[in-house]
Order: C-alpha cells, then sequence, then structure tokens
C-alpha cells in the first residue's frame, strides 16, 4: 500500500517539474487540457465536474489561469448569470506544450518499466481503482 502512495507522488513530482519547464502545474494543465478537449468555452460548473472538484476550486482556478492570460472568461449569451472558460492562443501553445512534456513523463516511466507486463500492471492498478 505504502509503496503505490509513494510511486503515485513520484510521478506526480515528475510530472510537476515536467510541466513546471512550460510555466503550468498539474492543476492548471488538467484544465487547459479539458477546456482544448472541449472545443468550446465551458461554464464553470462543467469544469468543475470534468475535473471532479467544487466550484469554488475552479474559480480559483480560472483566476489564475485567466491572471497568467490562458483562459478569459465568457459571459454566457444563454444565461447572464453563468460565466464561461474559454482557453486563449497562448493558453492552446501552452497547453500543447505541456503535453509533450507530459509524453515525455510518460515515456521515461514506461523505458522503467520496460521488462514488466504492461497489461497485467494496467489490471492490477485497475483493480484498486
Amino acid at each position: 500500500m505504502f509503496s503505490l502512495i509513494n510511486v503515485g507522488h513520484a510521478v506526480e513530482q515528475s510530472l510537476e517539474t515536467a510541466l513546471a519547464r512550460v510555466g503550468l502545474s498539474l492543476a492548471k494543465f488538467g484544465a487547459l487540457t479539458h477546456l482544448v478537449e472541449a472545443g468550446e468555452p465551458l461554464s464553470l460548473s462543467e469544469c468543475a465536474k470534468k475535473m471532479t472538484c467544487v466550484r469554488s476550486n475552479i474559480t480559483q482556478l480560472v483566476d489564475r489561469l485567466e491572471a497568467d492570460g490562458l483562459v478569459r472568461r465568457l459571459k454566457d449569451p444563454q444565461d447572464r448569470r453563468t460565466v464561461r472558460a474559454a482557453v486563449t492562443r497562448l493558453g492552446l501553445e501552452r497547453q500543447t506544450a505541456g503535453a509533450k512534456e507530459v509524453a515525455k513523463v510518460q515515456a521515461e516511466l514506461l523505458k522503467t518499466l520496460g521488462g514488466i507486463n504492461q497489461g497485467a500492471l494496467r489490471r492490477a492498478l485497475s483493480a484498486i481503482t
């Protein structure tokens, strides 16, 4: 059990370090990725649902992304109470750069686990979650 926790922390730290090289945190990268994959502005409630967190956390995260110029808030034309987050060109560039960094970490991890049966490992880890 503790080995799994330690591995999780190590992978998370590797991702944070890699993403920091392009000016992102794991949370910022995650939010940008959801916005990019959606292909359209998302309400903050939709963002919270996709990231499985409470709306107040998303509000703070979007505040930081907006301050960095990575997203902008838009009024919802259908509902004036709703605010949507839209990724900016800079946000798209950073998300793309972040995805490359994540791919490098993943490749390194796969290289480290090269002698292990990937299917068996995936099944074992899936059985836990």
